[in-house]
């Protein structure tokens, strides 16, 4: 999915989510992530250096919610977007032709539910402990399996 983001498409991307509405960095990030179904999310430190060029540039605002900036789009950020327009349409078809084919329900929550367990055994297991390499050589043993069917 990265790779159909040419150089200025990002730029662009974002200024057109905020355009939508006024979103925190956080919220672009899953609406990049909710555009390509899953295939790509930019991170941090992509985003919100972009969300600060484009305020340099005057074309979004930004305004302190607590610990959060919420971008709004502004006049010279409209104007940039109009001019922009069918760059925006195309990179917007070339998101939507690149989406992974869709997966059935039961393997999305299954996917889900490992992430989930991972992410607490993890976050809890002494790494010098032979739980991480027990939990590697079960997701390699279930990764086999699945080629196998």
């Amino acid at each position: 999915m990265a790779r159909l983001l040419e150089h200025g498409d990002l730029r662009l991307l974002v200024l057109h989510l905020i355009n939508e509405k006024p979103r925190h960095g956080y919220e672009i990030i899953k609406a990049i992530e909710d555009l390509s179904g899953g295939a790509y999310a930019p991170s941090p430190g992509v985003i919100y250096p972009t969300l600060m060029m484009l305020d340099e540039l005057g074309q979004v605002a930004s305004a302190a919610e607590g610990s959060r900036k919420l971008f709004s789009i502004t006049p010279e950020g409209k104007t940039s977007l109009t001019e922009a327009q069918p760059a925006v349409d195309s990179l917007l078809a070339r998101i939507a032709a690149a989406q992974p084919r869709e997966m059935a329900p039961p393997v999305i929550r299954a996917m889900e539910n490992l992430r989930t367990a991972l992410r607490l055994k993890l976050e809890n297991t002494d790494r010098a402990s032979g739980t991480i390499r027990r939990i590697a050589d079960l997701l390699d043993s279930t990764a086999r399996q699945i080629e196998d069917l």
